[in-house]
């Protein structure tokens, strides 16, 4: 298994010139977040990710995270000290606000910090992941009570949070939960019910887990208006803020899975727990798209995380692999010397380097929209954050799984042996695309919910801000040239596809749903040929030889080689419905 080395040239190419940067740290209340400091840090943090992180990896996917007789759960070797250092640097605390002892840095930089992490150990890094979603709800709904009881202690990492919404009957419909909220009197609420996959919903690493829990209070109306969210603390809490006697949650079992072994996946049952209202009641559903919104964007990351650790070892391996001589060479070769070994490398590359900038644009559009002083930018921002967030997600996973498959794939036959370490990166990547809502479930968000946006202008003036790079290619020279042409090309099918949609839509949604998936996979390839090219050409102003061929390299061949394929969706996007449902499953199954 290759030692993970963090991307940082990268990552501060990408701030300083790529995805503007440079306005954030300009911002009211970001003046202590300048790139030079930000630099600084990510540097400090990609250090203690490599020394204190990254090596619980293997141990966390062998030994797992494993139940006690006493319904407690253990986690890896390494896991509970390398938690306690997480909390002691604070780096969980960096994105959220001062007032609650963060660190007051814009969630751009969290993200970056995020990528590092996760890399290191997607499986770690779950759980300040949902503690930092947990987060996020109780500074937009919580009570200053609230926010003063829980935010702080979560916001270190002393407290870790989840997120309670799956029940067995209720997964994408989440209207179909049953759990119950019982007054009692007091202020507070009886919680009862079962809740399966919920993350880090028991383990060892943390003095208190903060438990978000949607729950039906009595005369609830049917469905997502009815559901309420509660704070359903593991311990009560003392009269001095510290934990006490253990409330009414119970680990009912941990679920085998696939991947992600280290993260204990939970089934939990609450009987008559201790709970607190959050906001109002039935705001549930809102309050929960809170923390789901803010995940999305960082399950988006794991892909390109994981994605990141993969390639790095297959990197390594092509390196180190002599099989047979190359053309022109006198004795075995590296693998790497072979055309289709460098392809599938450069295929990662540069799908790892248009996700980075994608997640990174998003983040910084993120910080825009809850802290920029001009209105009208502020909501521009804000209906970017909603046009990328799914396609982010989507994306960012769906690619996560293909390059940790062409990741392994460079290892050869080894790759399917787990001692490399290629097939764990597989295995654990899978399930980005399913959590936090499907990627189908985020494409049928995209053309259901965002794309109406202002009768669709938001989407057609992201367009056209994408266009705005074509001159700037002509100017560029004659390397430019093809990407100049193919991006033409898809900024002009994507419009046509977005507009087939809007009317489509008006008069048949379901058309549009059988075709969001393919649409949204075209979002999702233009923004990162997009984004790859504003790369390159700023490459080229700047005196760096090395880094300017490096850009030019990966935006030619992302825009030659890859983005095509968004073109070769249109048919796919614009089909309709009804060739999905014309066969019954008995026809499906074909005997």
């Amino acid at each position: 298994m290759s030692e993970y080395r963090p991307p940082l040239s990268d990552l501060g190419f990408v701030l300083e010139h790529v995805v503007g940067y440079q306005e954030v740290a300009a911002l009211p209340g970001y003046e202590h977040a300048d790139l030079d400091t930000v630099k600084g840090l990510l540097e400090e943090c990609a250090d203690f990710m490599v020394e204190t992180v990254a090596p619980t990896n293997r141990a966390g996917d062998v030994e797992g995270s494993v139940r006690q007789p006493d319904g407690s759960v253990v986690t890896p070797t390494g896991f509970k000290e390398a938690y306690a250092k997480y909390v002691d640097a604070g780096w969980g605390s960096v994105p959220f606000p001062e007032e609650y002892d963060g660190g007051g840095f814009p969630w751009s930089v969290g993200l970056a910090i995020q990528e590092i992490m996760g890399t290191s150990n997607m499986a770690f890094a779950l759980c300040p992941l949902l503690t930092q979603g947990a987060i996020d709800a109780l500074l937009h709904y919580g009570s200053d009570e609230q926010k003063n009881t829980y935010l702080p202690n979560m916001i270190s990492g002393k407290w870790t949070g989840t997120m309670n919404l799956t029940e067995p009957q209720a997964g994408s419909d989440v209207g179909a939960l049953v759990t119950k909220a019982v007054p009692n009197g007091d202020g507070s609420f009886a919680i009862s019910g079962q809740k399966i996959f919920i993350t880090y919903g028991e383990h060892d690493m943390a003095e208190q887990i903060v438990h978000l829990v949607l729950a039906r209070t009595p005369g609830a109306p049917a469905g997502t208006r009815g559901i309420s969210c509660f704070i359903v603390p593991k311990y009560h809490l003392k009269e001095d803020g510290t934990p006490g006697e253990k409330n009414g949650v119970n680990l009912l079992s941990l679920e085998h899975k696939l991947g992600i072994h280290a993260s204990p996946t939970c089934v939990l049952e609450y009987d008559n727990a201790t709970g607190y209202l959050i906001g109002e009641e039935n705001l549930g559903m809102r309050i929960m798209f809170v923390m789901m919104n803010s995940a999305r964007l960082s399950v988006g990351l794991q892909g390109l995380s994981i994605g990141e650790r993969a390639y790095q070892g297959a990197l390594a391996y092509a390196q180190e692999r002599k099989q047979g001589r190359a053309i022109g060479a006198t004795e075995d070769s590296p693998i790497i010397d072979f055309p289709d070994v460098r392809r599938l490398l450069l295929t990662q590359k540069a799908y790892l380097a248009a996700m980075r900038r994608m997640m990174l644009f998003n983040a910084v559009q993120i910080d825009h929209s809850t802290h920029d002083t001009d209105d009208a930018r502020r909501t521009r921002a804000s209906e970017i954050v909603g046009l990328l967030t799914p396609i982010c997600k989507a994306f960012g996973t769906d690619m996560g799984v293909e390059v940790s498959s062409l990741a392994l794939q460079c290892f050869g036959g080894m790759g399917f042996i787990e001692e490399t370490g290629a097939a764990q990166h597989y295995r654990d990547v899978r399930i980005t695309p399913i959590y936090e809502g499907t990627n189908g479930i985020q494409a049928a968000d995209l053309v259901g919910r965002k794309l109406g946006v202002r009768s669709g202008a938001s989407f057609l003036e992201f367009i056209d801000q994408m266009r705005e790079i074509l001159p700037q290619l002509d100017a560029a020279g004659d390397g430019f040239a093809s990407m100049r042409a193919e991006l033409g090309t898809q900024f002009d099918i994507l419009q046509k596809t977005t507009e087939w949609m809007l009317r489509t839509g008006q008069k048949d949604p379901n058309a549009i749903l059988s075709g969001s998936s393919p649409y949204q996979r075209m979002w999702g390839l233009i923004v990162g040929g997009w984004l790859l090219a504003k790369s390159a050409v700023v490459a080229a102003t700047l005196d760096d030889a090395s880094q300017a061929e490096q850009q030019l390299v990966l935006a030619r061949f992302f825009a030659e080689q890859l983005l095509p394929q968004a073109g070769g969706l249109f048919g796919a996007a614009t089909a309709g419905s009804d060739d999905l449902f014309a066969l019954d499953a008995k026809q499906l199954l074909g005997v």
